[in-house]
């Protein structure tokens, strides 16, 4: 609290007219209220209520504007703002596993609706400028921990651009500035754990981003011909379907904190992203699947919008959920969300020409031998040239879950749960 006294807030001097004009209206209705009713009094209380008014109105304007710049946000946008922040603060707790690219899609959709988010990220990347300081530093792959984190970050636009900066030349080249900020705080701060809540304050990031493991851990596939792939990087470039991963060594230590918010988690949702490289590494540490059994919280599987060769060519959205079972336990997802958005044809053909195909849902048999499975269909994709989802909408879908089984905390939360649910709703009226 003494820090609100500290030199060059520019509060200070606001809050403190906002306390003489409460005092002097007060004062002038006294005068009015409880003083001789004489023409005399009853002007001098008038005008001292009139005079705390103003006061009041000049501090309550002076104040907006020292947190205006303060928080860079335009002061006539400040009352929807700190809304906005009241209504995230109060909203449901989600768990996000995944990586790659699909996860941070993920989160910038549901940070609008909820501060109190926790993505576990897979640490067994070995490509690229993360496998490059993994080999020479030894550090934990940071790029898809990067990416998370700056998918919730309420940094301005220039900080979240200089985290993604990749340098093109020199003995950088290739590196992204935050995976080397990353490695440079690991070792300032002491351990990676540590890193991350540094820069999380740095970025002002909303939740909370976790590896799934601190272990330094390998991916490793065998292939329906029998042959070995080591290292994610090299998996999804495989010939031959995958029948298999495992992470080297498989008794990984999970992330206490990771379990915890598993936990003490409203909703859990695993993807979207690479079915064998992204999504399921999280689960093959064990006691990270156990977490989710034990979870009271339903468990939503996002299916990819399109299959990828080399990893999921000619999947379908259950078969996506069976790979995903195999490798951690049946009946672990209650909601699967699927997409159900025509791909504009011009984008369609470009996608086949390199193999991928639209994810459908599957045959009538595989909902019938997943009858526990609800299966929730919308039109999920953003108007692009590249396949993806939009972010908004799929935060939309995933919440939308709450509201119709019969969660904890909506009936912990009825007030907070209404709010919510009328955003979504009038929101995808909107669209």
């Amino acid at each position: 609290m003494g820090g609100w006294l500290l030199p060059g807030l520019h509060v200070k001097r606001w809050l403190v007219l906002l306390g003489l004009g409460f005092i002097t209206m007060g004062f002038g209705l006294g005068l009015v209220a409880f003083l001789p009713h004489g023409v005399g009094w009853w002007r001098a209380g008038v005008l001292t209520g009139v005079g705390g008014l103003a006061a009041i109105a000049v501090g309550a304007g002076g104040t907006l504007r020292s947190l205006s710049r303060a928080f860079n946000v335009p002061q006539s946008s400040m009352a929807e703002w700190l809304m906005t922040r009241q209504r995230a603060a109060r909203g449901p707790k989600v768990v996000a596993l995944g990586g790659g690219t699909g996860l941070p899609t993920l989160l910038r959709g549901l940070k609008t609706c909820t501060s109190n988010i926790t993505a576990i990220v897979t640490v067994a990347d070995d490509g690229g400028s993360s496998g490059r300081l993994r080999g020479s530093l030894g550090v934990l792959p940071p790029g898809d921990v990067r990416n998370c984190l700056v998918a919730l970050a309420d940094a301005e636009p220039q900080m979240r651009d200089l985290f993604q900066y990749r340098f093109e030349e020199g003995e950088l080249s290739g590196h992204s500035f935050g995976n080397l900020f990353i490695a440079a705080m690991e070792r300032t701060a002491g351990d990676f754990v540590s890193a991350l809540g540094a820069l999380s304050r740095v970025l002002a990031v909303r939740g909370a981003v976790f590896p799934v493991t601190l272990d330094s851990v390998a991916l490793v596939a065998e292939l329906e011909d029998g042959t070995r792939v080591e290292g994610e990087s090299q998996i999804g470039h495989s010939q031959a379907p995958i029948r298999r991963v495992w992470l080297e060594p498989q008794m990984a230590t999970p992330l206490v904190a990771a379990l915890r918010a598993i936990e003490d988690a409203d909703l859990i949702v695993i993807g979207p992203g690479s079915l064998y490289t992204s999504v399921i590494p999280n689960l093959l540490v064990a006691e990270v699947t156990d977490a989710i059994v034990g979870s009271a919280a339903p468990v939503v599987y996002v299916a990819n919008v399109m299959t990828q060769p080399g990893e999921t060519a000619s999947y379908t959205a259950f078969d996506h959920l069976a790979a995903l079972e195999r490798h951690s336990r049946k009946g672990l997802v209650d909601v699967m969300v699927v997409n159900t958005e025509r791909v504009p044809a011009e984008v369609l053909d470009r996608y086949r020409a390199d193999g991928a195909e639209v994810v459908r849902v599957g045959q009538d048999e595989d909902r019938r031998a997943r009858p526990r499975v609800r299966i929730v269909e919308e039109r999920l994709l953003m108007p692009d040239t590249v396949v993806r989802h939009d972010p908004q909408k799929l935060a939309h879908a995933v919440l939308s879950v709450l509201f119709s089984g019969n969660s904890e905390w909506v009936k912990r939360h009825p007030f907070d749960s209404w709010a919510l649910h009328e955003r979504i709703r009038l929101q995808g009226r909107m669209r």
